[in-house]
């Protein structure tokens, strides 16, 4: 690798965690498509500032872009905050406008300005790691500059550490905001603030990554990794970390990927980004490529020491001459053994892939079948003082359940020491009484996230 690709891949991944970050929240608000409405608005912000100042390198121009950020949020919701639109329609009413008036001022005030539309919307990356950033530069003199490095690993590093530090120390509050509003102004929060605070710092954010990467990927890596993670895990923190972790994997991979094709580069992390979230997404999917690839590579290395020992020279071919002297020895008969492999592959994992696999889903419906009738049952319970009624047989005589059955639902609550059996007849413990005003509430009140934590919580064993 040169510096210049080196200097490319850093970029990206100071990117790629700086709009991560704020992306998660805006997924868990579910805010996404705000983020592609502030990354048109900023345009407006940004001629503004070029009007006022005439320099392209004025940090005058990030205030006022992250100020077109922050304007477009609040008239996005004055208008949703009416009634009469939502607030999809609402965003598709405010940055076509505020687009537009930029546009037009660029038109009608800077027509003789050539400017380059693919840079525009899709970023050149590729130019990024020759535009330096210059300081105690003398009129007319260049080579007086101090040369700091690629301007885009500042501006990007300073508003990545800037978005940490806010992150670290408000976290607390980050999180109570997004979850429960009315909860952090009961604990003296201002979820205005908290929410204000976090449209700026992805307009700023925005603006900053919109020179190098374009507003596309800048929108791709703000939802996508988050959108991925959320897949994952409903843990705050482990979302953010994953979500960097995607935004990263899926810039590097769309690098070299844009290397190998000779194709734009934010268009193939955009594309990346796409691939892996469709990965995690559908399991199908996921169980078929890595069928293939397995199957490939089952083949491919069992020709790998053949070529290496039999084809001259083969030490001093390049990387991509030796793969191609590999497939150059398959027959059609392996490549009806890669599909084979696939299928049994794929067909294997589609069976066993956690949380979305066909075994996996039996499991779940049988386990929440158990789980359900476990709540009837101490439902039951808890309802009649008579002893008649809760007599171990009454389960088979009149809540009509088989032998079988009942009986593992009463050794479900016993092991979770939620009943207690004495001369045949059922009691609740505290814990199962606990469990089960809880559950009534929650089901009342339909909160299916709650109930879920609530099982976890009471449950040492699941049905």
């Amino acid at each position: 690798m040169n510096s210049a690709q080196i200097t490319i891949q850093i970029i990206v991944t100071l990117v790629a965690i700086a709009c991560a970050i704020p992306g998660t929240f805006l997924v868990l608000r579910r805010m996404s498509l705000i983020s592609d409405a502030i990354s048109h608005s900023i345009l407006l912000g940004i001629v503004i500032g070029f009007f006022i100042v005439e320099d392209t390198s004025s940090p005058l121009l990030i205030v006022l872009a992250a100020l077109a950020g922050v304007v477009t949020v609040i008239l996005v919701e004055f208008i949703q905050k009416t009634g009469l639109v939502k607030e999809d329609t609402a965003i598709g009413l405010v940055f076509p406008a505020l687009f537009s008036i930029g546009v037009i001022l660029i038109s009608k005030n800077a027509n003789d300005v050539h400017l380059d539309i693919d840079s525009v919307m899709v970023g050149d990356l590729s130019l990024a790691p020759f535009d330096p950033l210059l300081i105690n530069c003398q009129e007319g003199i260049l080579d007086s500059c101090i040369n700091l490095g690629p301007k885009a690993i500042w501006v990007i590093g300073i508003i990545l550490a800037i978005t940490l530090i806010l992150l670290i120390t408000f976290f607390k509050e980050l999180k109570v905001s997004t979850f429960d509003a009315g909860l952090a102004a009961a604990l003296g929060f201002s979820p205005v603030i908290m929410h204000y605070g976090l449209m700026t710092v992805s307009s700023v954010t925005i603006v900053g990554a919109f020179d190098a990467v374009g507003p596309i990927l800048v929108v791709a890596l703000m939802i996508a990794p988050a959108a991925t993670a959320y897949l994952f895990t409903k843990d705050l923190k482990k979302m953010l970390v994953l979500s960097c972790f995607f935004g990263v994997l899926a810039a590097i991979a769309g690098y070299w990927l844009a290397h190998f094709l000779d194709a734009s580069i934010s268009g193939s992390m955009t594309t990346v980004l796409a691939i892996l979230f469709l990965l995690v997404y559908e399991p199908i999917i996921t169980s078929i490529i890595v069928g293939l690839i397995t199957g490939i590579s089952i083949i491919f290395y069992q020709y790998y020491d053949f070529v290496v020992n039999s084809v001259a020279g083969y030490d001093r071919f390049l990387l991509g001459e030796k793969i191609r002297a590999v497939f150059s020895q398959f027959s059609f008969l392996d490549y009806v053994y890669i599909l084979l492999i696939a299928a049994a592959l794929a067909s294997a994992l589609i069976y066993i892939l956690p949380k979305r696999g066909l075994v996996y889903g039996y499991y779940k419906v049988r386990q929440q079948k158990t789980e359900i009738m476990l709540l009837v049952f101490l439902l039951h319970i808890r309802n009649h003082a008579e002893e008649s009624e809760r007599h171990v047989k009454h389960l088979n005589e009149h809540i009509n359940w088989q032998r079988l059955r009942s009986q593992s639902i009463v050794a479900l609550a016993q092991k979770n020491n939620m009943i207690t059996i004495t001369d045949q007849i059922i009691s609740l413990t505290e814990k199962g009484d606990d469990f089960t005003e809880k559950a009534i509430d929650y089901i009342i009140t339909n909160k299916d996230t709650e109930i879920e934590e609530m099982k976890d919580d009471f449950f040492l064993f699941r049905g």
